[in-house]
C-alpha cells in the first residue's frame, strides 16, 4: 500500500488529484488535507510514501510545509511533489531547492501527474 497525502485548499483540485491517483490501482490511498497546518497534523498519524502539495494555501504554505518536512528527521526522507498554478521559473527552483522531487504546473493532464508519481515513488 502505497500513503499519498495530498495538501491543497482548493475542496476540486484536491478530488481531482485524489481520483488521479485512485486510478493508478487499488494499492494507492490517498488522505487530504485542506492546508499546510492540516498536514502538519496528519504526518505523525501515518507513514507517507509522498506527499503532493499546492504552494499557495492560508495559514501554512507549501514552501513552509516542504522546508519543515526535508528538514525534520523524522519526515526528510517523503518525496514531495508540488502541484501550483505559479509558473516561473524561479517558483520551480525554489521548490526544487527545498527539496521537491517534481513540480508540476496547473492546469495538469492526469497522465502528466500518474506518469510523476509513479516515477518519483520508484526513486
Amino acid at each position: 500500500m502505497k500513503n499519498i497525502l495530498v495538501v491543497e485548499d482548493s475542496a476540486s483540485t484536491r478530488s481531482l488529484v485524489k481520483t488521479i491517483i485512485e486510478d493508478l490501482g487499488e494499492e494507492f490511498y490517498v488522505y487530504e488535507a485542506s492546508n499546510g497546518f492540516e498536514a502538519l497534523k496528519a504526518l505523525p498519524s501515518e507513514k507517507f510514501d509522498l506527499i503532493i502539495t499546492d504552494i499557495n494555501m492560508p495559514d501554512i504554505n507549501g514552501l513552509e510545509l516542504i522546508n519543515f518536512i526535508k528538514t525534520s528527521e523524522l519526515y526528510k526522507d517523503i518525496p514531495i511533489i508540488i502541484i501550483s498554478t505559479e509558473r516561473s521559473e524561479e517558483d520551480r527552483r525554489r521548490g526544487i531547492s527545498l527539496g521537491a522531487e517534481a513540480y508540476i504546473t496547473k492546469p495538469f493532464e492526469a497522465e502528466e501527474l500518474k506518469e510523476t508519481v509513479l516515477k518519483v515513488l520508484q526513486k
